[in-house]
C-alpha cells in the first residue's frame, strides 16, 4: 500500500482511510478464523485481525504527521485500533454513520482485558500493580510458614513446574497453599506447567558418574542418541527427548544451560553429531546433567504434548486453575492440548507459553485458536525465548508480544529472571530494576524461588507501584511486524 507523502489534513485523512480499508479487508479475508472463536471472543478476534492488518504496514511517516497535527499517532491503541483510526477521521471533520463506528473503543478494550485477568488470576488487594506469581520448588514441601509469608508479601498465584518432582510433592505444596490462603483470607490461584518435550542434557560417556564434564573453548564433543554407536570414553552428550539429535544438520547452533554454552554442529549422521564448543563461561566452564538444550537453527519435529504430559493431565485438571503449555510452536500443538482437555469434566485455563521461535512466528494464529476458549492467557517465557531468537532481539520481541496480546485482549504474564540477582544475592542490579519496571505493562509478573524471595516481592511491589503510572505515556513508532505479515499471508512456521 502506497501512502500519500504530502503533509496536510487531506493526505492524513486519505492515509487513515486506506488503513481502515485494509483492516476491513483483512477481517473479511479471515472470516473463517473469526467464526471458530468462542462467542465471548468475537470482538477480540476482530480487533486482533484489524491490528495485525495495520501492523503489516510501515506507518512511521504517517505517525509523524499525526503527531505534528496534534492527533493520536495510533500508539497505545492496540485494544481498540479501528475505533482510534475512526476517531482521527472524526477529528479531521469526516462524518461517520453510527453503523460505521466500531463498538470496541478504549473502555471496552481495556475492560475486556481487566475482566479476563480477574477470571484467570482471581481477586487481589492491590489493583495498582500486576498480579504476582511465585515459582515453587522442593523447599516448599511442608513449609507452611514460607507460603504464608509469600501470601502476605503479595503472592497471588503459586506456580508448580511439572517438569520437576512428582504428584506427591505437588499435592503437598497445593494443600499447604490452600490452607494458608484460607487461614489468611488472601486468595491464591494454582498454576501448573505442562512440562512438554524434555530438551535436557544426559551424560552418556565421560562424566556420567559425577553428573558433569569440564569443557574448553574450541573443544569438539559428541552429541548422540542413546542407541547410537558412541565411545563411552569420550564426552558424549545426549538429549532426554529421544530422536532429536538425529535431526541436527551441519552448521546448526546448539545452546546448553540457558544459552551460557554455545556450540556448532560440524557433522551429523547416524544419530551422532560432532559439536565444536564456541563459547562457555570463564568461571566453572563445565556442563552438568539435566541442563536445558536449545536448537535455534533446527526445525525439530517433536510432539509438544508428550506421553508423560498426558499422564500428568488428570492431576493438573483436578488441582490447577491455570495450565501453562510449554514449548508450543504452532496451531497443531495447541489443538492437541485442547482435544485432550475436552475429555475432562474440569479443566484449567490455558496459558500459552511463548518460548520458541515458532510460537513467535505463528503468534496471531495461536491467539485465534486459543480464542476458542472463553478465557486464556499468554506467558512471555523470556528464558528459553531469548536463547531461541537471540538475546539481541529479546527487547523487540517481548514488546511485540505485549502489543499483539493487548490487541487480542489476552492477559500477559511477564516471566523469567525478574529481579534475579536480588533474589540470589539480596542486592538488585540497576538494569534489572529497570527491567522490572517494564513488567508493569503486563497483567502478571512471575518470579522464581530464591533465598531473598520475600524481599523480591516487596521490592517488586514498590517498583511496579511507581512505574505503573508511567508506561502508557511511552510513544512508539509502528514499523511492520513480520508476524503480522506472515499471518495475513497464511504462512505457518514450525521454526
Amino acid at each position: 500500500m502506497e501512502l500519500v507523502q504530502t503533509i496536510n489534513p487531506a493526505s492524513i485523512t486519505s492515509n487513515i482511510g486506506l488503513l481502515i480499508g485494509k483492516m476491513t479487508a483483512a477481517v473479511e479475508m479471515k472470516k473463517a478464523d473469526i467464526v471458530q472463536v468462542h462467542s465471548t471472543q468475537t470482538t477480540s478476534a476482530v480487533n486482533l485481525i484489524q491490528y495485525v492488518a495495520l501492523r503489516s504496514e510501515d506507518i512511521r511517516s504517517l505517525q509523524d504527521d499525526l503527531h505534528a497535527f496534534g492527533l493520536s499517532s495510533l500508539t497505545s491503541s492496540e485494544s481498540h485500533i479501528l475505533r482510534q483510526a475512526q476517531a482521527i477521521l472524526q477529528r479531521l471533520g469526516q462524518a461517520l454513520s453510527p453503523e460505521e463506528i466500531s463498538p470496541c473503543d478504549y473502555h471496552m478494550g481495556r475492560g475486556l482485558i481487566d475482566t479476563r485477568a480477574r477470571q484467570l488470576f482471581g481477586a487481589k488487594k492491590n489493583d495498582a500493580i500486576p498480579y504476582l506469581m511465585v515459582t515453587y520448588d522442593v523447599e516448599f514441601v511442608d513449609n507452611y510458614q514460607l507460603i504464608t509469608k509469600l501470601l502476605e508479601a503479595g503472592m497471588n498465584i503459586a506456580r508448580i513446574n511439572c517438569a520437576h518432582d512428582n504428584e506427591e510433592i505437588w499435592k503437598n505444596m497445593i494443600e499447604l497453599t490452600t490452607m494458608a490462603s484460607e487461614k489468611t483470607g488472601i486468595p491464591c490461584k494454582i498454576y501448573m506447567d505442562i512440562a512438554g518435550a524434555k530438551m535436557r542434557t544426559t551424560l552418556l560417556g565421560k562424566g556420567r558418574l559425577t553428573g558433569k564434564v569440564a569443557l574448553f573453548q574450541g573443544q569438539e564433543i559428541i552429541m548422540a542418541e542413546e542407541d547410537a554407536h558412541w565411545d563411552p570414553a569420550e564426552i558424549v552428550i545426549g538429549c532426554a527427548e529421544h530422536g532429536v539429535i538425529k535431526q541436527l544438520n551441519d552448521g546448526d547452533r546448539v545452546f546448553f544451560d540457558d544459552g551460557v554454552i554455545e556450540g556448532r554442529v560440524l557433522s551429523s549422521r547416524d544419530g551422532m553429531a560432532r559439536v565444536k564448543i564456541l563459547r562457555l563461561p570463564s568461571r566453572k566452564p563445565q556442563l552438568k546433567e539435566k541442563k536445558g538444550i536449545n536448537f535455534p537453527d533446527t526445525p525439530i519435529v517433536v510432539a509438544a504434548l508428550t506421553d508423560k504430559d498426558r499422564l500428568s493431565l488428570p492431576f493438573i485438571c483436578e488441582h490447577a486453575d491455570l495450565a501453562g503449555y510449554s514449548f508450543i510452536r504452532d496451531v497443531a500443538d495447541l489443538k492437541a492440548l485442547q482435544a485432550e482437555l475436552a475429555t475432562y469434566r474440569k479443566k484449567p485455563a490455558i496459558i500459552l507459553k511463548i518460548e520458541t521461535a515458532g510460537a513467535v512466528n505463528n503468534f496471531p494464529s495461536l491467539l485465534l485458536q486459543a480464542m476458542q476458549e472463553e478465557v486464556f492467557g499468554v506467558m512471555i517465557a523470556r528464558g528459553d525465548l531469548a536463547v531461541e531468537i537471540g538475546f539481541e532481539r529479546m527487547s523487540e520481541i517481548q514488546e511485540e508480544i505485549l502489543w499483539v496480546s493487548e490487541a487480542a485482549h489476552a492477559p500477559v504474564i511477564w516471566a523469567t529472571q525478574v529481579l534475579e540477582t536480588l533474589n540470589k544475592s539480596g542486592i538488585a542490579t540497576r538494569s534489572e530494576v529497570t527491567d522490572a519496571s517494564y513488567a508493569a505493562m503486563s497483567e502478571c509478573v512471575m518470579v522464581n524461588k530464591g533465598e531473598y524471595i520475600i524481599n523480591v516481592l516487596r521490592s517488586l511491589t514498590d517498583i511496579l507501584s511507581r512505574s505503573g503510572g508511567h508506561h502508557l505515556k511511552k510513544r512508539y513508532t509502528l514499523r511492520p511486524m513480520h508476524m503480522a505479515s506472515r499471518y495475513l499471508k497464511g504462512e505457518l512456521r514450525k521454526h
